[in-house]
């Protein structure tokens, strides 16, 4: 393994890596960075042509070298950022987050409809009479004639560009960042007769591939698949998981199967695998072979399109497209090579593919595949064929998990624990299911797929399901309100990282690095159990239409709400118990009407309206269900430091307190604009 780290590719990874990473969280204004290209393009010159004589690279021609893979890795992640691109619409000089202005948005892709909007990303592609770059979120009410819109399309809106809001709680998920990392900042709503269709724009590869996703679709209604099955052959095979019921993709998540439904390298290698097999006759005729692997990789990055060019695929036919190429060679090159190859000229072309969890996950899978699957493989032998290749399979599973596990708890916080019962049931006939279905998809389009084939095909997808919902359903096994940090989770790979090389030469003092790690993960234990239990907070979380206060004492944490309110997976009390470390350690206290924090008296007031409280002197007040209170008599009355009001109330009340608190100078907090107030 360290010596993998000597491989020229494996090292402008990790310089590219750097580089981006510094980019990314210390931005360098691009006109500063060209500055510092030019100089060091003239230093490298200098030391390379001094260095060069006798084709002996000094160590500082090296150094120099590597400072300038870091600073390619700066400028990739510099100059694909748009917002630094003068065409970028939000710096156009009449641009406004509250005005609304006239703009041309291409129409580029379908996301999962929410409850009340059907959502899209497009593309800006004019800002009033500007023309512009950019892409933003569309939300189109759903009583707008939605049907009209369809990817590729051009609109004429007129709406306010709204900036993408921070996470309103604390530990909660962070979409504003998720976005940003895409290169979306802003959002529009649309309603009907705030948008106009124009004229269908030039054909693209885009519009090309929702067209032919559209006819399959169609064309599988027509032969009798309902929008369970559908929306599984679009996630198998096209890459499109929006049409996915949150039920059902609940189920593949905790039975630890999400992967098969997302494309990536499995379904690709299968793929490849198929298509070798088909154009294997090619090899017999003159330049066969390279029409056959030129066919190959056409077909690949062909199906890539129609999947949605979605990082696992972009990766996996870059992976593979290199592996057909070295097929073509008759070398097969180093496996680590290839893997590190992809992802250097992938991170190259969009940088923010490192920020992509199922980036993260994919490599890192791959990776542990390949290292750690043959030390589980050699622990034991079958003379049964059968038996042998359920072992291997066991092994791969059990391999991917290991590298992943960390990253999966860092950011899911939750472990399938039946994970190698759903895959060792299902991925042994993944292959048959991708070509069968990629057979009917065909029949299906050329009107002459047979009815045995079609309801064959539907009974296996059903069976499908009704296995992962059943495996899922074993709720004693899916462990959940996970706990873990960025520390423990470098400090856990540190760990794997040590026994493994343990493992693959049991020497001594590789023992003492392994106990050396344990040591770190009980350091980092310790440090987050001490943090967790000196921190004492009073939280006014912010969720709409719904009141939640949470005291919090060291390890423990009380509850002031509604049960149901608590019994939903998106309340922000599960981001926040998991997030600050508490796990299921909290308990459900009575609603009152007075808190007492510190120094903090905290009055709440709530429909009913009752604050002539004389017993007390509230230092703060918290405004609950729309009160109808004349706040100013009640400033007079208790004089309070401080005025919050909850997500529970009408957006209306909230903005005459507002400025009846600024008439009498009090502080006033929204959370419904600010997200959660946390006393300390």
């Amino acid at each position: 393994m360290i010596k993998l780290v000597r491989f020229v590719p494996i090292q402008l990874t990790f310089l590219l890596i750097t580089g981006i990473l510094i980019g990314f969280y210390f931005p360098i204004p691009p006109i500063y960075l060209v500055q510092i290209y030019g100089a060091f393009i003239v230093f490298f010159g200098v030391i390379y042509f001094r260095s060069n004589k006798q084709f002996n690279p000094s160590y500082l021609f090296s150094v120099t070298a590597l400072v300038f893979s870091v600073l390619i890795g700066i400028g990739a992640i510099t100059f694909k950022n748009q917002l630094n691109n003068k065409k970028h619409y939000a710096n156009y000089h009449l641009f406004s987050k509250t005005d609304a202005v006239n703009s041309i948005i291409l129409i580029k892709k379908e996301l999962k409809p929410t409850l009340f909007h059907h959502k899209y990303e497009g593309k800006v592609l004019q800002f009033e009479n500007e023309k512009t770059i950019g892409k933003i979120i569309v939300n189109i009410e759903k009583d707008s004639l939605q049907s009209l819109i369809t990817v590729g399309d051009r609109i004429l809106a007129k709406a306010a560009f709204i900036e993408i809001k921070r996470p309103a709680n604390p530990y909660s998920f962070n979409y504003k960042q998720y976005l940003e990392n895409q290169q979306i900042h802003h959002q529009i709503v649309l309603k009907k007769g705030y948008f106009l269709k124009l004229m269908p724009s030039k054909t693209s590869i885009n519009l090309i591939a929702e067209k032919f996703r559209n006819k399959v679709n169609v064309a599988l209604k027509n032969n009798g698949f309902t929008a369970n099955e559908l929306a599984v052959v679009n996630a198998l095979l096209l890459g499109q998981r929006q049409q996915i019921t949150d039920d059902l993709m609940e189920s593949y998540v905790d039975a630890g199967a999400i992967h098969i439904l997302a494309v990536s390298g499995l379904h690709i290698g299968i793929i490849l695998l198929f298509l070798t097999f088909i154009f294997k006759p090619f090899h017999y005729f003159k330049n066969g072979k390279l029409i056959a692997s030129l066919l190959i990789i056409l077909f690949l990055w062909m199906y890539a399109i129609i999947a949605g060019l979605s990082a696992s695929v972009v990766r996996a036919v870059t992976m593979f497209t290199a592996v057909a190429i070295g097929m073509y060679l008759n070398k097969p090159s180093n496996i680590y090579n290839t893997l590190f190859i992809s992802m250097f000229f992938l991170l190259l072309f969009n940088p923010y593919y490192l920020f992509e969890v199922g980036f993260q996950l994919s490599y890192l899978a791959v990776f542990s595949i390949v290292w750690i699957q043959p030390k589980l493989y050699n622990l034991w032998s079958s003379k049964f064929w059968l038996i042998d290749k359920f072992w291997q399979l066991f092994t791969v599973s059990i391999a991917a998990q290991i590298g992943i596990l960390p990253l999966s708890l860092y950011y899911f916080h939750q472990f399938p624990g039946l994970f190698f019962l759903s895959n060792l049931m299902i991925i042994p006939f993944l292959g048959l299911i991708l070509i069968a279905g990629i057979i009917t998809i065909l029949l299906a389009l050329l009107h002459i797929l047979p009815q045995f084939l079609s309801e064959s095909y539907i009974f296996v997808i059903q069976k499908m399901n009704n296995f992962v919902s059943w495996i899922s359903n074993q709720e004693q096994f899916v462990i959940q309100y996970i706990s873990f940090s960025f520390l423990l989770m470098i400090a856990v790979y540190l760990f794997v990282f040590v026994v493994l090389k343990w493992f693959e030469k049991r020497l001594f003092y590789r023992i003492i690095w392994v106990l050396i790690s344990i040591l770190i993960i009980q350091f980092v234990l310790i440090y987050e159990k001490y943090k967790l239990q000196s921190t004492n907070e009073f939280i006014v979380f912010n969720k709409n239409k719904q009141s939640i206060i949470a005291s919090r004492s060291g390890d423990k944490l009380t509850i002031y709400s509604s049960i149901d309110s608590l019994k939903r997976d998106e309340n922000p009390i599960k981001s926040y118990i998991i997030g600050s470390g508490i796990g299921k350690n909290f308990n459900i206290g009575k609603e009152e009407n007075v808190y007492k924090f510190n120094k903090e008296i905290i009055l709440v007031i709530d429909s009913l309206g009752i604050y002539n409280l004389k017993s007390i002197q509230p230092t703060v007040i918290l405004l609950q269900q729309s009160p109808k209170i004349n706040l100013e008599r009640l400033l007079k009355l208790h004089n309070p430091k401080l005025v919050i009001a909850d997500g529970s109330n009408y957006k209306s009340y909230i903005n005459r307190w507002k400025q009846s608190c600024i008439k009498n100078k009090t502080p006033f907090y929204s959370t419904m604009q600010k997200g959660a107030y946390i006393f300390e």
